[in-house]
């Protein structure tokens, strides 16, 4: 048996309560479970518990067999002189400080169907460990679950964006920019778009935002595809006012190779993604102020509804001429970019701001926006999950990649539940 369960039952207090007594036969009395530790040292800090006539603060260690505290050679380790009890599974030897004195130890006794709930969850190879378990949970508890799981999504995003902020000097616009260039990557091309963003600073770009065919030569200039692709008239003017501004701003390109297109649509191209990319920053000079300043689902799709150049209404790529397309961003694609990048800039700017109203508005943006259409979507749709706009889908992405797929079911709300059945 894991030690984990053991630890879940101790943290949620599902052992038997009463007529607690230690291996010696000193009653117990659990005040506190304490905080559990997630570092090295004993299981769970700043615990309380009554044994015998005496009320002890300190630290708890968990193990299935007493014997586990000699095995970890905790005996010798001063770290773990401050634990006041030991909770086993079975208590096969006594167990001692670094300085020779005896702690106490409690075996738990807890219902079996935990650990037999517990067992068919990890061994299950559904889609999810409780896909035939969660139909069962109130729907009002699932709701409450999701809302948790998206700000805990949330809270992992603006992380990351203070990073970016922290590598950026505070700068907004210059973090906005490389996220939403990485979003524009769409998953198969977002590190070569991070990469190219962070290798052309947005105040490069400001200088030239009134002349497209510059912003352009630049961008496509600096991904490498100008030296990858076979060359014709736009190409090559793009390549020579490319080598101009390289020149002058000391430039130098990543590496084209990275850029894939092997199993995309011509409409997730990078060439076209880099051109309607162009076209945003083309059509709006500080595009987060603008996104702060007026945070409505109407006028953010609008932001984002810019037509690329003339030249890739009859190309995906350079040199080679295709039907004539508008290659305006989709809806889903706007969508995308707003899930990804925009809401989360809104919630890392209202969080670092104290602007509790913003927050809301932020969230209230994602209930506007369709879910997204993917196969975790619809994982959890087949078995029964309702899911109608982008809250729902970021609550139970969260909840399948952090903990289904590495069937944290300890850690899960619904879980909890699932484990504590009859």
């Amino acid at each position: 048996m894991k030690e984990s369960i053991l630890h879940y039952i101790w943290q949620y207090k599902l052992f038997t309560q009463h007529a607690l007594l230690t291996t010696d036969g000193v009653t117990v009395d659990v005040i506190d479970v304490g905080k559990l530790n997630t570092d090295a040292g004993p299981d769970f800090f700043n615990a309380k518990v009554k044994i015998g006539n005496t009320v002890w603060a300190g630290n708890v260690e968990i193990h299935t067999l007493a014997s586990d505290w000699k095995k970890h050679n905790h005996q010798s380790d001063k770290t773990y002189d401050s634990v006041i009890l030991h909770v086993v599974k079975r208590a096969d030897v006594e167990i001692f400080r670094s300085d020779g004195e005896k702690i106490p130890q409690l075996e738990l006794i807890y219902p079996q169907a935990i650990e037999q709930n517990y067992e068919l969850l990890i061994n299950d190879q559904k889609w999810i460990p409780c896909a035939d378990k969660i139909s069962e949970v109130p729907e009002i508890f699932i709701q409450s679950w999701k809302n948790a799981l998206l700000a805990e999504r949330l809270a992992l995003k603006t992380s990351h964006i203070q990073d970016l902020l922290n590598e950026n000097n505070q700068h907004w616009e210059e973090a906005f920019y490389i996220t939403l260039a990485r979003s524009f990557g769409f998953g198969t091309n977002s590190q070569a778009f991070e990469m190219l963003a962070k290798s052309l600073a947005l105040s490069i770009l400001g200088k030239h935002k009134n002349d497209l065919f510059q912003i352009e030569a630049l961008l496509f200039g600096q991904s490498g595809l100008l030296e990858c692709n076979e060359l014709d008239e736009y190409t090559l003017k793009l390549k020579k006012e490319y080598d101009f501004l390289r020149i002058k701003y000391n430039l130098e390109p990543i590496n084209g190779s990275l850029w894939k297109l092997l199993r995309l649509r011509p409409d997730n191209f990078p060439h076209v993604r880099i051109a309607q990319f162009a076209a945003i920053i083309h059509s709006s000079t500080k595009l987060f102020s603008k996104i702060i300043e007026q945070p409505e689902i109407n006028y953010l799709t609008g932001l984002f509804r810019c037509e690329p150049s003339i030249y890739w209404q009859t190309h995906y790529l350079f040199g080679e001429e295709s039907r004539e397309k508008s290659k305006k961003l989709g809806k889903s694609s706007i969508f995308s970019l707003l899930i990804n990048t925009v809401v989360p800039f809104i919630f890392c700017f209202a969080h670092r701001k104290g602007n509790e109203e913003l927050k809301e508005t932020a969230l209230k943006l994602l209930e506007k926006i369709p879910a997204e259409q993917n196969a975790i979507v619809s994982g959890w749709r087949n078995v029964g999950i309702q899911i109608h706009s982008a809250y729902d889908s970021q609550a139970f992405l969260q909840l399948k990649k952090q903990y289904c797929d590495d069937k944290y079911c300890l850690r899960c709300r619904i879980g909890h539940k699932v484990l504590n059945r009859k």
